[in-house]
């Protein structure tokens, strides 16, 4: 891991810089949606059907636009005004959320809606993610790359403490609420963004030249592969969060294993919030400078061990326990990876390396959500947890 340079700015420093606080604000409001939402989709969905498949299917509804929309939005973010493409993507999941406020409100009990209206986030997750990251990079130094990806991963952690909470309260008071409360989070993270100085969403464009081709559009997918180090990281992410999507299926831990309401579903969908954003503000103060692989390769197995023992917990206690102790060492491992990763792209490949990186990683969460509803279907929750952990 590089070392932060001598002089390399603190993390009150970096909250200084207008472009710096504007997307980390931004990030903070749009991880809050994207709890809130998730936590409010899948409970509906869930009691929509009663099956842990309706689950999966909403998590490969999330997947499919992150396969297919990889490339293009890859090219968007390294042609195009970083801000507006940002902007852009986190509008249609601001159209999405008043989407879903809608077919609550009119009373639909189906779930092919919301397979649809699930596509939808997915698309405009897809281009604002593509385009958000880079840009953050693009606002700092090399020496304070380290402490502000620390910072976005802790925000973003953080964010998913208080969204699925507030999701659950919301919850609580209605159907529509949830969502509604999304848009309005989201419009305003939209306006953050556009707030950003025009150099740092405009800066990597000095190196383009000539029309876009497919091979322009591919770069990302070489250098990933051409590169050990950003291979191997991304590759055992993918590998954890496909088969540890047990989060996935917290609506049936909630409802038929803990019998808690829509309240107890929210804390639990906070805790890994909680744990991951621990760990976070440690790793802000204490980058890791040395032995980098064995601290993933370990950070790895912790959180199948501790996706385990959620799938075997009866106690709600001890399922709260382990959800903060599965997102602690899943944090170790986002917090290498989101560093590697800028550190070894050029700034003008970092929109299609990140979109990339989102379909093996990110978006297969997604995936990895529909993985375990499925073999829940088949074998039960408690097994399809405890053989995903495995």
């Amino acid at each position: 891991m590089t070392e932060p340079r001598p002089g390399a700015r603190s993390a009150r420093d970096l909250l200084r810089d207008g472009n710096v606080s504007r997307l980390l604000g931004s990030q903070l409001i749009s991880t809050l949606t994207f709890g809130l939402l998730a936590a409010a989709l899948g409970w509906q969905a869930y009691h929509r059907t009663g099956s842990p498949l309706t689950l999966g299917l909403i998590g490969l509804a999330e997947f499919i636009p992150a396969l297919v929309f990889a490339l293009p939005a890859g090219q968007a973010a390294d042609h195009l005004d970083r801000r507006k493409v940002t902007a852009a993507g986190m509008g249609i999941v601001v159209l999405m959320s008043l989407a879903l406020a809608l077919d609550a409100g009119l009373g639909d009990t189906r779930a092919l809606p919301l397979y649809f209206l699930a596509a939808g986030l997915g698309t405009g997750r897809a281009f604002a993610s593509a385009a958000f990251s880079p840009m953050l990079a693009a606002s700092v130094d090399a020496g304070d790359l380290p402490r502000t990806m620390a910072m976005s991963s802790s925000t973003w952690q953080g964010a998913l403490i208080f969204g699925p909470f507030i999701g659950g309260l919301l919850q609580a008071a209605g159907n529509v609420t949830p969502y509604v409360v999304a848009a309005v989070l989201d419009l305003v993270g939209v306006l953050l963004v556009l707030g950003v100085s025009r150099h740092v969403g405009t800066s990597h464009r000095a190196s383009i030249t000539g029309p876009p081709t497919m091979r322009d559009a591919t770069a990302g997918v070489r250098l990933i592969f051409a590169t050990p180090a950003l291979l191997g990281a991304i590759s055992l992410d993918l590998v954890a969060v496909l088969f540890g999507g047990a989060t996935a299926l917290l609506p049936v831990i909630a409802s038929d294993i803990l019998h808690v309401g829509a309240v107890g579903y929210g804390v639990l969908r906070a805790a890994p919030g909680i744990g991951a954003v621990a760990v976070g503000l440690v790793l802000a103060g204490r980058p890791i400078r040395r032995r980098v692989g064995p601290v993933l390769l370990i950070a790895v197995a912790l959180f199948g061990a501790f996706t385990i023992l959620l799938g075997l917990s009866t106690a709600y206690w001890l399922s709260f326990v382990a959800l903060l102790l599965l997102a602690g060492s899943d944090m170790v491992s986002v917090y290498i990876r989101s560093t590697l990763a800028p550190l070894l792209t050029p700034a003008h490949l970092r929109g299609r390396v990140v979109a990339v990186e989102r379909v093996f990683v990110g978006a297969s969460n997604e995936l990895g959500a529909f993985e375990s509803g499925v073999l829940a279907q088949f074998i039960g929750t408690v097994g399809a947890i405890v053989v995903g952990g495995a």
